[in-house]
């Protein structure tokens, strides 16, 4: 498919509808009224409207969900909920997993579920320093957007409602319940640059099961091709492309990466687009939903099958990489003494799950509901496109005593893989009490049994052999292993309304974990209605989140062109020595209140502000240098100590070498505020909604334990590297068959302490940590509809639309920078390059067409 082949698709397709609409204005579809769709998610009273939730709950429908140009429920929400943050683009694996977190706290703190039912955590853990680091969280990805009928997004702490990880919040997606009908959709887009083109196409469908029942099916496929970052490498040409030198020969101490050889037929390079930015990717995904009411019992179902293939562009490795003599280019694997190597990783991921449940009353109006959840994510990993530096050296050297032996090197590798499920089985009993209070009294308990396991696969021989092939090592039989946990749960709760306009919510939650014992926590939450324009809210909750197993237990080397960072499991022996104990469970506190406004018909308005505090919070060191620039670094003993004490054997000539675990070394406090105000806006010729959203968060490390294992480089990506507001402006205006959608989005500045590649000799005195800043800017995003009949509308529209970028990495100033070195204060080996760590995505404006069909 060529560049532009995939918004033709929709373009011919409108138009051939277009051509036989017929000219008649398509009658408008009621506006929802967000605030009074009765919510599920925060409470266990029955007939709850959002907009007398006792806790913030913001509720998003399908027509909130259309306006989105690329169909993925990660850049949804991003787009709707201010506080939630999602990655914008990942590396290596975490390409294939992008997180999402709200509140500015990890992924791991928000609960994500399907139908109130807890969903499964991603096999993936993103190791790649930075703030979305540890993440093991669902793949909110892989839920369809066709297949929710709406999200109800609860931004309080519910651990004691939901269980662990609940800290932050919790976002719940509602299946379509359709008996009847369906749609159809196919988007196509693409960036400004005409890189990451996109199609998807996506059907959903409602079948009448007997007199009482239903089915709901929705199909997703969607493909995207890459995107590419920057204009060349640093390791073989200036900023401004030319050669470094016009004659061959070594140069000592000018090109690390290439062995201090530089050879001219190099400078011909055409190293545009070798640089890898998005994954090129295909995911296919199957979603259910189904009941069936056989008269006082209902038993239900709902689950997904998905599988995802991607291709993620790994670091160029120079010509003279895979060579037996770094001064001759014939002694090289075939043509990478001309070109060089940009291997690549690829990811297959199949990923199921089923839940299956019955629920009804008995015994005089109590309710139950029961129910298993099964999980699964499996994710192989291989290496293509490669070779194995150290195999090739070796046959090479042996073909040269001996004619019957060819020079050989694989160029594919497995390198092994991820195995994550989850069983959770549930009882969930509730009974309403006249009690004689203005509402009757809620009495709801319940219990929840869940088993856990995580399972690292090793690789094959050529991914493990030494350092491995380029770019990935296999994981190694120290690194492989399956982990299991189990966990039993009980609660309680009670909603009472003692006057009318009071609510009461109090609820309790006991939890007892095979791995780390048992803990109690509570949570009361009220509310009070002075009239119905003004009403105020509060919260006070604990909570309690175990390490996830991949946290406990992840372990390989993430290695560069040039670097090498372990991943040491804390409590293993090298993480012993260098002081990373063992995990352990981390405990919060949540408070908040907050204020609802109804002033004047058609208006809401919501303010809640948050504070929440986490003791021995559970995160990711940045990577703790031995090796900097080529030279130890001081303290550098230890480190190496560590490593050699794994047995591991890691590339040569690495001028970047260190390690990286995870901890319980911090004490951290979250506040914020919350801003909603909704206002419908009825005209003679059609109707305006407008919404006003806004978040101000800021984390703050209270306690640090141990600086020298957790740095001020890993304190900012805790503190800094949120947005301390994000801002959301919406305008969506309908009239007749005419619709335009308008978002402008205002992200504040962050920052993340970055770090040079240069040696702390070669800086001169300079520090080598800088802030490397991402300013504050607005983003706008637009989208118009055409509705050619009744069944079909046609939409076209733009994210980012002014085609904004963050900044680029500052280049060294006072300091002498030699060929094939990074003069950039982030030590970036690819020229002209954006930071990575901003709220917004580094590939900019995106472009799109999509047309929907009814029936």
């Amino acid at each position: 498919m060529n560049r532009l082949s995939a918004l033709k698709i929709s373009l011919i397709a409108a138009s051939s509808w277009s051509a036989c609409a017929m000219a008649q204005e398509a009658p408008q579809e009621p506006q929802a009224d967000e605030g009074a769709a009765i919510i599920v998610t925060g409470t266990r009273a029955t007939g709850m409207q959002a907009a007398e939730s006792a806790a913030p709950v913001q509720v998003f429908g399908e027509e909130a969900l259309s306006h989105v140009g690329q169909p993925n429920l990660n850049q949804a929400l991003t787009q709707m909920v201010p506080s939630f943050t999602a990655q914008t683009q990942g590396t290596d694996m975490s390409n294939f997993s992008l997180s999402a977190r709200l509140r500015g706290l990890s992924p791991n703190h928000t609960l994500v579920m399907v139908n109130g039912k807890r969903r499964h955590g991603s096999a993936i853990l993103q190791v790649i320093a930075g703030p979305f680091q540890g993440s093991a969280a669902p793949s909110i990805d892989l839920i369809p957007p066709d297949a929710v009928s709406r999200i109800e997004v609860l931004q309080d702490g519910a651990a004691a409602v939901y269980g662990t990880d609940a800290i932050a919040g919790a976002i719940n997606m509602i299946l379509k319940d359709d008996s009847e009908g369906g749609s159809f959709k196919v988007t196509g887009g693409q960036y400004y640059n005409s890189e990451g083109e996109l199609f998807s196409a996506s059907g959903n469908v409602g079948f009448k099961l007997g007199e009482d029942g239903f089915f709901n099916l929705t199909g997703f496929h969607r493909r995207q091709n890459y995107t590419s970052t920057g204009t060349g490498q640093v390791t073989m040409s200036d900023i401004d492309g030319n050669p470094y030198v016009p004659t061959a020969g070594t140069y000592p101490g000018s090109f690390g990466s290439t062995n201090n050889y530089y050879d001219p037929a190099w400078a011909g390079l055409d190293l545009n687009g070798i640089n890898g930015g998005q994954a090129k990717s295909q995911l296919n995904l199957l979603f259910y939903n189904m009941g069936y009411d056989f008269g006082g019992v209902e038993l239900y179902s709902f689950g997904d099958v998905s599988r995802r293939v991607g291709y993620a562009k790994q670091g160029y490795r120079p010509p003279n990489r895979i060579c037996a003599s770094t001064t001759d280019t014939s002694t090289c694997f075939g043509d990478t003494g001309t070109f060089g190597m940009v291997p690549q990783q690829k990811v297959e991921q199949k990923e199921y799950s089923f839940t299956v449940g019955a629920k009804g009353e008995f015994g005089g109006g109590w309710n139950y509901d029961v129910s298993t959840t099964y999980g699964y994510d499996q994710n192989k990993i291989w290496t293509i496109e490669s070779a194995h530096r150290a195999m090739w050296i070796e046959s090479y050297t042996a073909a040269q005593n001996d004619s019957s032996i060819t020079p050989y090197t694989p160029t594919d590798a497995y390198d092994g893989g991820f195995k994550l499920s989850q069983l959770t089985n549930t009882l969930d009993i509730r009974k309403e009490f006249d009690v004689g209070m203005a509402e009757p009294l809620t009495l709801a308990f319940g219990g929840e049994y869940r088993r856990d396991t995580y399972e690292i696969v090793a690789g094959d021989f050529a991914s493990t052999y030494k350092e491995g092939v380029q770019s990935f090592p296999g994981y190694k039989d120290v690194d492989a292993g399956k982990h299991s946990r189990s966990s039993k749960a009980g609660y309680i709760n009670l909603i009472a309304s003692p006057v009318e306009g009071w609510t009461i919510d109090l609820a309790g939650r006991y939890e007892d974990y095979s791995d780390f014992g048992d803990t109690t926590i509570g949570k009361i939450t009220t509310r009070y209605d002075f009239s119905d324009a003004f009403a105020i809210r509060g919260t006070a909750s604990t909570g309690f989140r175990a390490p996830t197993l991949a946290e406990s237990f992840y372990s390989t080397v993430n290695v560069g062109p040039t670097s090498a960072v372990l991943q040491l499991p804390a409590g293993s022996p090298a993480a012993m020595l260098l002081g990373f104990n063992a995990l352990r469970p981390e405990k919060s506190t949540n408070f908040s209140a907050g204020i609802v406004l109804r002033p004047a018909p058609k208006l809401a308005i919501t303010i809640d502000g948050y504070y929440i505090k986490i003791k021995d919070r559970i995160s990711a060191t940045a990577s703790l240098p031995a090796i900097q620039g080529g030279l130890p670094v001081a303290g550098a003993e230890d480190i190496l100590a560590a490593i050699a004490s794994t047995g591991l054997v890691l590339d040569t000539g690495l001028q970047t070498l260190g390690v990286a675990s995870f901890t319980n070394l911090i004490d951290t406090e979250t506040y914020g505020v919350d801003f909603s105000a909704n206002y419908v806006v009825p005209l003679d010729f059609g109707k305006l909604n407008l919404s006003l959203n806004a978040n101000y968060n800021k984390t703050k490390i209270t306690d640090n334990k141990n600086t020298s294992l957790f740095s001020a480089q890993s304190e900012s990506y805790i503190e800094d590297a949120s947005p301390d507001y994000k801002i959301v402006a919406g305008i969506n205006f309908a009239s007749g068959p005419f619709s335009a959608n308008l978002r402008q989005t205002f992200y504040g500045k962050t920052s993340i302490l970055v770090r040079s590649a240069l040696s702390a000799a070669a800086m001169n005195g300079q520090p080598l940590e800088r802030d490397g800043v991402v300013k504050a800017t607005g983003i706008t995003d637009l989208e118009l509809g055409y509705d050619f009949t009744d069944y079909v509308k046609f939409s076209i529209g733009a994210n980012n639309l002014f085609d904004k970028r963050p900044e680029k990495p500052k280049l060294l100033s006072g300091v002498t920078v030699l060929p094939g070195q990074s003069p950039y204060e982030n030590g970036a080996t690819t020229w002209n390059s954006y930071y990575g760590h901003g709220a917004y995505g580094s590939a900019g404006g995106y472009y799109y067409a999509r047309v929907d069909f009814k029936f």
